[in-house]
C-alpha cells in the first residue's frame, strides 16, 4: 500500500514540473512527491499522510479535471496515515513495531 500511494505521489509530483501548469499546483505536486517519498520509506507516516492527503483533496477540489486520482490517492494516504508504516519501514525501526491487542475477556 505504501509503494503504491508513495509511487503514485512521485510520479504526479514529476509530471507537474514541466508541464506548464500555474506554480500553486506544481507547488502542491512537488509538496505530495516529497511527502510520497517519505511514505514510500515509512517515515513520519501518521504524520506525513495526513499532509499529504490534504494536499491531494485541495488539488480534487481546485482543480478541474484531477478529481479521480486525486480523491483516490487522498483516501490511500489518509488511510495509511491511520493503520501506520508496517513492519517494514524506517518508523518500525526506529521507535519499534506497534501493535494493538484487544482487551483480555
Amino acid at each position: 500500500m505504501r509503494v503504491l500511494a508513495g509511487g503514485a505521489l512521485i510520479t504526479q509530483g514529476i509530471a507537474a514540473i514541466p508541464g506548464g501548469l500555474c506554480i500553486g499546483l506544481v507547488v502542491l505536486r512537488i509538496v505530495g512527491a516529497v511527502a510520497g517519498l517519505l511514505i514510500l520509506g515509512g517515515l513520519w507516516t501518521p504524520v506525513v499522510g495526513v499532509l499529504a492527503g490534504l494536499v491531494e483533496a485541495w488539488i480534487a477540489f481546485t482543480q478541474p479535471g484531477a478529481q479521480s486520482l486525486a480523491m483516490v490517492l487522498a483516501a490511500l494516504v489518509i488511510s495509511l496515515a491511520m493503520i501506520g508504516p508496517g513492519a517494514w519501514s524506517i518508523d518500525a525501526l526506529l521507535y519499534g513495531r506497534k501493535q494493538i491487542l484487544p482487551p483480555e475477556p
